[in-house]
């Protein structure tokens, strides 16, 4: 199921040296919360590393406990997949050539000039529509 959902986001495919170092940001800062709800947050980011790699056939064993891998689950699908549509749609009305495939978090500007550089997208047209989704998107910190 998790690799289906993966190929259903078709995420751009990484090497292990990028995966083994999104591993380890995502791991600090799952240790550095301290709020039970943040913390699963940052939890389902683990989580999502760990099945990513798995499905770009780069695969890193699950750092925590067995039972955090379910609980990161619960939390991971409806964050990750929020995110992905919203900047499926932010990516059309900015009038993206291509589909955006991305879930990096949108309340960072500079993640959003990232993105709309990678797309080649206007950046300030396509933090102007992320801003005005942002007010209305339900999405999961």
């Amino acid at each position: 199921m998790i690799d289906r959902w993966h190929a259903y986001l078709a995420m751009s495919r990484h090497d292990q040296a990028w995966h083994e170092n999104d591993m380890a940001d995502e791991l600090a800062e799952y240790h550095e919360e301290t709020h039970w709800f943040k913390k699963w947050s940052e939890l389902s980011d683990v989580v999502y590393t760990t099945t990513r790699s798995r499905w770009d056939d780069c695969p890193l064993a699950f750092p925590l406990q067995p039972y955090q891998y379910y609980l990161g689950i619960v939390y991971m699908i409806p964050k990750y997949t929020l995110r992905w549509y919203f900047y499926r749609t932010a990516g059309r009305k900015a009038g993206a050539a291509r589909e955006l495939h991305e879930v990096r978090n949108p309340h960072k500007t500079h993640k959003l000039h990232h993105i709309a550089a990678k797309y080649d997208v206007d950046p300030r047209l396509f933090q102007t529509i992320c801003e005005r989704q942002l007010r209305y998107w339900p999405l999961l910190p």
